[in-house]
């Protein structure tokens, strides 16, 4: 098994004991990217904005990881009001194309920093 760790200064620091990504051979495990801006490390405002910035995060891990969005095969959404579903669809089309990964969306009471949605990923690469 060959295991690095994956760090960019072009997503958020870890908030807490994990690392933003872990690559396992062909197969990088993202951590949940919150609306956290990388460079001032606020939140940014509104769900809309929280939405794009997940999947901005999202893409500098995959990056720094010699991937990209596209590599993505397995994505989880978390959202403190299920309501904001159909947003997280519409914005994500602007992310990611067909095929699409896999993915599952959560209702969650609460996420760290009063952020209103988190995503996680699990990427693929050759």
């Amino acid at each position: 098994m060959n295991k690095s760790i994956i760090q960019t200064a072009n997503a958020p620091a870890a908030i807490g004991t994990y690392s933003q990504a872990v690559r396992v051979d062909h197969t990088v495990y993202m951590s949940g990217q919150i609306g956290l801006d990388p460079a001032s490390m606020q939140m940014v405002d509104g769900i809309e904005a929280q939405i794009h910035q997940v999947f901005k995060n999202l893409a500098a891990v995959a990056t720094a990881a010699g991937g990209s969005l596209a590599d993505v095969v397995k994505l989880n959404v978390f959202l403190t009001d299920l309501g904001h579903f159909p947003r997280v669809n519409e914005i994500m089309a602007g992310y990611f194309s067909q095929p699409y990964p896999a993915r599952a969306a959560v209702g969650v009471a609460a996420l760290p920093r009063g952020a209103l949605v988190e995503a996680d990923a699990v990427m693929a690469l050759e």
